[in-house]
């Protein structure tokens, strides 16, 4: 067995009860690995919790009762430590010897196990139905014949962090939700729904019961289902004969159980009628917490609280055991009719360490793509970068038109390391299994009024790469990407012409950032200029790269110059081009590096946002030429690196030909090109990005410290 280092966490609340046997059996088993830290994370106890703590040897973390949450004070703990297995435990949940051992075995159960928990067993004082559901319920997660068992997509989702233990690299990919309730539960579903395994240990166990009297375990089994319908979209079902049939089973259980540990089953009769009578209707009434009314839930909860939407999913779902008529697929755009019926969902509030420097969860929403695609990899290129700042980022496909219907998650996430940039975060198609994001990011229009759908946010931005209404002729299409730019989203927008347009059509709070080039790949290669080669982004499928503009000006080109030599990239099908030519197709940037360094011109045609790859081209020495008076004048300048034409083709010919006539010419602007490149990284316009994001968790806590006006 591995031994790891480790970092146990307690979250403590007036916890003086046990916490004092917890942490001397914690720390009793420090032999079972590397290094071990024990944080105790105190919010605000009133009883002797702190000093117990504080007497022992483990760093206590004292925070504002108000600022606790389940995910939330959970992933502090983490990010205050440094292990490399995170522990959890709660207050009265302490380990039994060989415990610790036990959790490390169970990571080396399989090489992609992230999250390993053990059994809850009862105390010498636990009522005997609690102590016979603790042992046949954990009984349940043993492998076929007993033993430890691993748990992949499929199998039960079923997580505590009572007595848990994770790899770090998990809990940086996914961290947990800041949801009221089941935190553990909705982590489980999205790791397993990420490619992690989760492994079940018995020997990993710790003395926990939960035994209220009758009244507050209805309403803590109230607070726990309303927490699994928020977290994971369960809704308990109740009818009356199942009811009582599943009660006169139960109780017979306890009953056949407690005679075998030798205990009075006639006197404990009554109350295992009532316990699981009590449970089987509180869990329903929990898990349809939001449909009553405010008074009511308090009333029923343990906590006092009022029921949260569920965070999971936007999708609604019809009635528990009502039959309705499926459709292949929900109408196109069914965002859109939603969101205007619904408004935005609402946004968590937010936390103003977060708008500083905390490190931060941003969900990545992007439309479906195929290899080749310049927003992608900038997108990609941008998230990895802020994985590596410390941020977990994961990246959630929305598909209207099915065009990525037969890949799975798993294939699309080797698609996205292969062909843009290595991210590191999980990927999810739809929305199924959302448990919310410190912030979430709109990528393109597509995705706009599904973002804005989502609960469990505490801001929301919009990371602009074009004016994606001018993509389409008059549409519906157009229409609503147009009425993104409305939408209540911080807009990062790439380019000044982009975001002046944003600013002041649109009336949007907006940043800026740049593209950036991969200087690995793109930089002069040791190969020798061709002064008769024209590279042409001839990407056709995209009409706002001009490519017929650019074929007429090619084919007047070749009537003066009869030598002219054109190689076309970026599309994977041959285009029609009327001059003697070569198709690339789809390169790799290494590939395309030494394209560039070969060429002469490279011609890269913009009707709306400009294209990041003029600057790949300025880092390999190859001046470009593209259209003046849309956006490359405002990045480039008038007469800077990248030569500007009319919309002509008669102009366009004629730029071309002066760069490959005039060498002192093509001097100038290749040495601008590779000064002007310089400082345009990827990191550069990560930070920018992230600037934007912290602006827009800036400006929700600002709206949430406003005061409310008088009625």
């Amino acid at each position: 067995m591995a031994h790891r280092s480790v970092s146990v966490i307690v979250p403590v609340k007036d916890g003086a009860r046990y916490l004092g046997e917890l942490l001397d059996a914690t720390l009793a088993q420090a032999g079972d690995t590397s290094s071990l830290e024990v944080l105790v994370i105190d919010s605000g106890s009133t009883d002797d919790s702190f000093q117990i703590a504080s007497s022992r040897s483990v760093r206590v973390l004292s925070i504002e009762p108000a600022s606790f949450g389940h995910g939330r004070t959970r992933n502090l703990g983490a990010a205050s430590t440094s292990g490399e297995l995170i522990c959890f435990l709660t207050q009265d949940a302490t380990p039994v010897p060989g415990w610790l051992a036990a959790l490390q075995r169970g990571f080396d159960l399989a090489g992609d196990v992230g999250a390993v928990y053990g059994p809850h067993l009862a105390r010498a004082d636990t009522s005997p139905m609690i102590a016979r559901e603790l042992a046949a319920f954990f009984a349940t997660h043993e492998a076929p014949g007993g033993g430890p068992s691993v748990q992949r997509e499929g199998d039960q989702v079923f997580l505590s962090n009572v007595n848990a233990a994770y790899r770090r690299d998990c809990w940086e990919a996914l961290r947990f939700a800041d949801v009221p309730y089941s935190e553990d539960q909705a982590f489980a579903r999205a790791m397993l729904t990420a490619g992690w395994a989760k492994a079940y240990v018995p020997g990993a166990a710790v003395l926990h019961a939960h035994d209220y009297p009758p009244v507050q375990f209805m309403r803590r089994y109230y607070d726990e289902y309303r927490g699994l319908r928020a977290t994971i979209g369960h809704v308990e079902p109740f009818g009356l004969r199942s009811t009582v049939r599943d009660v006169r089973s139960l109780v017979a259980a306890d009953r056949e159980w407690m005679r075998g540990q030798g205990l009075d089953a006639r006197a404990w009769t009554g109350r295992s009628v009532l316990h699981h009578a009590g449970r089987k209707v509180f869990s329903a009434l929990g898990s349809r917490a939001d449909a009553m009314p405010g008074a009511v839930q308090r009333r029923l909860s343990l906590e006092g609280t009022v029921a949260t939407a569920p965070t999971r999913s936007t999708v609604t779902r019809p009635p528990v055991g009502k039959p309705v008529a499926r459709a292949r697929r929900p109408v196109i755009w069914d965002a859109v009719r939603r969101y205007a019926r619904d408004g935005p969902a609402p946004l968590l509030a937010p936390a103003g360490e977060q708008a500083a420097d905390a490190p931060l969860h941003i969900a990545c929403v992007i439309p479906p793509f195929s290899r080749g695609s310049g927003g992608h990899n900038s997108i990609l290129q941008i998230m990895r970068r802020l994985e590596l700042e410390g941020h977990t980022v994961t990246f959630w496909i929305t598909d209207e038109f099915g065009l990525m219907d037969g890949d799975r998650a798993a294939r699309i996430r080797g698609d996205m390391r292969e062909w843009f940039a290595p991210i590191e975060g999980p990927v999810f198609k739809g929305f199924r299994d959302w448990y919310g994001a410190d912030v979430v990011v709109a990528t393109g229009w597509q995705t706009a009024h599904p973002v804005m759908l989502l609960a469990g946010c505490r801001a929301r931005a919009y990371l602009v790469h074009d004016h994606e209404s001018e993509f389409y002729a008059t549409s519906v299409e157009s229409r609503f990407a147009e009425a993104t730019y409305g939408l209540d989203m911080h807009a990062i927008c790439a380019s000044p012409w982009l975001e002046e347009l944003v600013r002041d059509r649109y009336g949007r709070s907006t940043s800026r950032f740049d593209f950036g080039v991969d200087h690995d790949a793109y930089r002069p290669r040791p190969v020798a200029r061709r002064r008769d080669t024209i590279a042409l982004y001839g990407r056709a499928i995209t009409p706002r790269r001009a490519v017929p503009l650019a074929l007429m000006a090619l084919q007047e080109l070749a009537e003066r110059r009869p030598g002219l030599r054109v190689v076309a990239f970026g599309n994977r099908d041959e285009i029609d081009v009327p001059v003697s030519h070569e198709h690339l197709g789809i390169l790799s940037p290494q590939e395309l590096s030494w394209t560039f360094s070969e060429a002469t011109v490279g011609l890269v045609l913009s009707l709306t946002n400009y294209s990041l790859i003029p600057q790949e081209m300025l880092a390999c020495g190859l001046p470009c030429v593209d259209l003046a008076g849309i956006s490359a004048e405002g990045v480039f300048g008038a007469d800077g690196p990248v030569a500007l034409s009319a919309f002509d083709p008669l102009d366009l010919a004629g730029v071309i030909e002066r760069l490959m006539d005039d060498p002192v010419e093509w001097e100038r602007r290749s040495l601008a090109g590779k000064a002007f490149v310089t400082d345009r990284t990827w990191d550069r316009a990560a930070m920018q990005v992230q600037d934007g994001i912290r602006q827009a968790l800036r400006q929700a806590l600002s709206r949430s410290a406003a005061p409310t006006p008088p009625a």
